[in-house]
This record gives C-alpha cells, structure tokens and sequence, in this order.
C-alpha cells in the first residue's frame, strides 16, 4: 500500500512540473509572438505615474522616487524587448532543460522514497512471528 501512495504522490508531483513547465514555456512563446506589440512598453512605463489615490497615502518624495525610478528602468525595459526574440530560443531550450533535471530528481525521490519503505518494512518486526516464538518456547 505504501509503495502505491508512494509512486501516486511522485506522479502527481511530476504532473504539476510539467503543468508548471509548459505553463512557462507558453508565456515564453506569448512573449516572443508579441515581442513587436510590447516594443510601445517602454515608453508606457517611462509615462507611469503614481496613481492619485495612493499619492494621498504615500510622501511626495516616495512618489516622486517612484516615478523617477520608473524613467530610469524605460530604457532597460526597452533592451530587454529588443532582446526577447533572439532570446527566445535559449530560453525555451533552458525551460525543458529545467523540467527534464526536475523529472530526474522526481523519479530519484521516488526511488528513494521505494527503498526507504522497504528498509522499513524489513526491520519491522512481523505481527505473527513474535506470538509463534513464545508457542514454540512453551
């Protein structure tokens, strides 16, 4: 029973690293497809402000910050979207790479996880045995 609740947990596990990584690896496409519609964010960011309604809350110096730190990030945001499709296939290969290295270690845990049980059930002691050697003593 145990080996089965064993390899039913690292199944499941495994179904959600790989729901996980082809989740990433979608975003990762998304991005890239629309890498020419995201070349507008930067000059998006650069013309973020603090919204009114915090700006009440915050100091005027933290807002002020904020938003200079947010002209200060335009042009790197920019880079990075210029980047985004020569970047596209080192990151989709790093993905699966990732997701392989986490399907290992699953199926290694799971292995562990098989021989530590069966370590387990060899040093316990059986329920019958120890009734039987106080019959065959008597």
């Amino acid at each position: 029973m145990f080996y089965a609740l064993n390899w039913f947990v690292v199944v499941g596990l495994f179904m959600l690293w790989s729901l996980a990584a082809w989740a990433l690896h979608s975003l990762a496409v998304w991005t890239v497809a629309n890498a020419g519609v995201l070349s507008g964010g930067a000059g998006a960011l650069g013309a973020l402000q603090v919204p009114g309604w915090l700006a009440v809350w915050i100091p005027a110096e933290y807002a002020s910050s904020l938003n200079a730190i947010a002209a200060y990030l335009a042009p790197v945001v920019q880079a990075v979207v210029d980047w985004a499709p020569s970047l596209a296939g080192g990151v989709l290969t790093a993905v699966w790479i990732v997701w392989a290295i986490g399907a290992v270690l699953l199926v290694l845990l799971g292995l562990l996880a098989t021989g530590l049980i069966a370590v387990l059930r060899a040093r316990a002691p059986a329920s019958g045995s120890a009734t039987n050697g106080l019959v065959a003593a008597r």
